[in-house]
């Protein structure tokens, strides 16, 4: 439980400084091991929807049925008001359309493990490695889903450890180098092999 508070704070802590630059940055990163549509630790609740903004959006969508542009945005409107069905929904219409659409394939697949669907979640990061591999925000999330969604804390190190390779010195690598730093404090035998 103490090294679920450690990595709750580092997380978040790595999620607001990433989203505080011009708005909602792409392929957010998953908050910790807290249950969809619970705020953990006093967190603040989400923003309530704008839905003016989303009638609007829908409507340039309905109108448009190849703009996966506009889909992606109301999957972020979604994901950013705690609505993660919905965000779920918009992302998969996203990637319909394009396919190739890494930051959307990831979003999507942090909207199924705040479903409490880590199996979907991973295969989804899957999906996005498959695209990129070396996608430093899919691989830290891929450790954050194996951390807390399958208690697979040499998964999760792993995970981290790739993201120390394929993006040295980014805020990817710090939240990565910090949870693995958290995973061999609590747990000194992770690693050794």
């Amino acid at each position: 439980m103490g090294l679920a508070g450690v990595f709750f704070g580092l997380l978040v802590g790595w999620i607001i400084g990433s989203q505080e630059t011009n708005g909602r940055q792409p392929a957010a990163t998953v908050a910790a091991a807290a249950p969809a549509q619970q705020q953990p630790g006093g967190a603040p609740a989400p923003p309530p929807l704008d839905e003016a903004r989303v009638s609007a959006m829908k409507t340039v969508a309905q109108q448009n049925p190849t703009d996966a542009v506009t889909r992606v945005q109301l999957g972020n409107t979604y994901f950013d008001s705690g609505r993660y069905q919905e965000a779920a929904e918009w992302y998969e219409a996203a990637l319909k359309i394009n396919g190739k659409d890494v930051n959307a394939s990831t979003d999507l697949g942090i909207a199924y493990y705040y479903k409490n669907q880590a199996d979907k979640a991973l295969a989804q990061f899957g999906r996005s490695l498959d695209v990129d591999p070396k996608h430093a925000k899919t691989l830290l999330n891929v450790g954050i889903v194996r951390a807390f969604g399958k208690q697979d804390l040499k998964g999760a190190s792993e995970a981290w450890q790739k993201v120390l390779v394929v993006a040295p010195g980014t805020d990817e690598a710090r939240a990565a180098q910090q949870a693995l730093d958290g995973v061999k404090s609590a747990h000194p035998e992770i690693g050794k092999n």
